[in-house]
């Protein structure tokens, strides 16, 4: 499982405190930084870090102007960007500058952990068990659905689920009830159990 590198850039000592308790027992290696520049510093030293979360509003620059400085030096970093003040230009910036997800101040630590996840899985870098967890029944699911050639409609034929909630299960986008494993197992003629591998 890789480990993923987070730098936060936030002047606001307390957000970074709480992020780095949020994000370390996650298995994130977490660097928090309050001064942009410094944090433009670390990247441009070839530090490689996966996800960037980054304050819309610094003193001496804004997020999105460092943002527009850091994607010079490392342009595959998925960008988080954190703001008290979301405005429609702002966002626009943000789509622009290809920035993963745009989140409000202040926010919950359960949705900053789900849009790191989701972020990360985008990148294609696995950051909790869960997420393991995820990726191994959507493969199960897949694989048992098409060695019996089956479609997704015909699934949610079976199943009583929508083509989209069993689209999402087999690509790790979601995560499954107890009752939709259930009723994707009695589908596909499975024991439940099979459909966690090794877990």
């Amino acid at each position: 499982m890789s480990r993923l590198r987070v730098l936060i850039i936030d002047d606001d000592v307390k957000v970074c405190e709480y992020l780095q308790e949020l994000l370390t027992p996650d298995g994130c290696e977490v660097v928090a930084i309050n001064d942009p520049q410094a944090g433009l510093e670390k990247l441009k030293a070839q530090e490689t870090f996966h996800i960037l979360i980054l304050d819309l509003k610094m003193p001496g620059i804004n997020g999105l102007e460092l943002l527009e400085k850091i994607r010079k030096v490392d342009k595959d970093i998925a960008a988080i960007i954190l703001t008290a003040y979301p405005s429609l230009e702002s966002a626009t910036d943000a789509i622009n500058l290809d920035v993963s997800a745009y989140m409000q101040k202040p926010f919950s630590g359960e949705d900053m952990r789900e849009t790191i996840a989701r972020v990360a899985r985008k990148k294609g870098i696995v950051v909790r068990r869960e997420d393991e967890l995820h990726i191994t029944i959507g493969a199960r699911i897949r694989e048992e659905r098409r060695k019996k050639q089956l479609t997704l409609k015909q699934m949610h034929k079976r199943a009583g689920l929508s083509v989209s909630l069993l689209s999402q299960i087999e690509r790790a986008e979601s995560s499954a009830s107890v009752s939709s494993l259930f009723k994707i197992a009695n589908s596909l003629d499975v024991r439940i159990s099979e459909l966690f591998g090794d877990f």
